[in-house]
């Protein structure tokens, strides 16, 4: 019989509601990451849908604010799921994550702990400690041929097979880790994971392709703060609008400033 923990409760994703800023947590609003326009003190983010998109520059701290949600998840800021702690962090400097979680406030309904914490850079330092730590991991060891698969193609059949359960998946910029016809089949995963009505997705790309995804919301990080915005009005949709419409022509523009 399964246990308590991992089994299914009958409700459908977003489980994670809301996250908002406890401004009487912070100790030093000069430090980062709480000087980050983003952190004001009405900073709120809700979530209504069981995909949510965020897009926005580099610096803007969406990789920041993702971490920190990771942590209020019960994961690791380094990535990975809950329990797993794939990277030493005894002579690591503070992490950003970490910090931004104790002065975030979340409401769920209910709780999920189940999921996984993705971030491109740290893959392949999870599927090793997965592959040599004895583990009671919930969704079974990862295959025994798992790293002998290319960046894309593993991680594709890390997720394939963990979104099949109920949890709160973030994806921070999965697209580095995939080629274009990757992301085409990483969208079908999403897809997937949708259908089934009991995994929530919080993400940050700047991927126009998987920006795209119908029916999620799609919000633009920027100094202003969090808007709903559409893909074509992205910078980033517009960029490779332009590179398409005249790629020579572009990367000659791009090269002459």
């Amino acid at each position: 019989m399964a246990s308590k923990r991992n089994r299914t409760i009958n409700l459908p994703a977003p489980y994670l509601k809301r996250v908002w800023l406890e401004p009487s947590r912070i100790t030093d609003r000069a430090a980062y990451p709480f000087c980050l326009p983003l952190l004001r003190d009405d900073f709120e983010l809700s979530f209504d849908r069981a995909i949510t998109i965020i897009v926005g520059e580099n610096g803007t701290g969406k990789s920041t604010l993702l971490e920190g949600i990771a942590v209020l998840a019960g994961y690791d800021e380094a990535g990975g799921g809950k329990g797993y702690m794939p990277v030493d962090h005894s002579d690591a400097l503070e992490k950003m994550g970490g910090s931004l979680s104790t002065a975030l406030r979340a409401s769920w309904l209910p709780k999920i702990t189940n999921g996984w914490f993705f971030r491109a850079e740290s893959f392949f330092s999870i599927a090793r400690y997965l592959d040599k730590a004895a583990l009671d991991d919930p969704f079974g060891p990862p295959p025994p041929d798992f790293l002998s698969h290319s960046h894309g193609e593993g991680f594709l059949r890390f997720f394939e097979e963990r979104c099949q359960r109920q949890g709160i998946f973030i994806f921070d910029e999965p697209e580095s880790a995939l080629s274009p016809a990757r992301q085409m089949e990483f969208l079908k995963l999403m897809r997937m994971m949708e259908v089934s009505g009991i995994s929530q997705i919080i993400m940050a790309t700047h991927s126009p392709m998987l920006m795209a995804y119908p029916g999620a919301t799609l919000l633009r990080l920027s100094k202003y703060g969090l808007e709903p915005v559409t893909v074509e009005q992205t910078d980033h949709y517009k960029v490779m609008r332009e590179f398409c419409d005249d790629p020579a022509g572009f990367v000659e523009a791009a090269i002459a400033e």
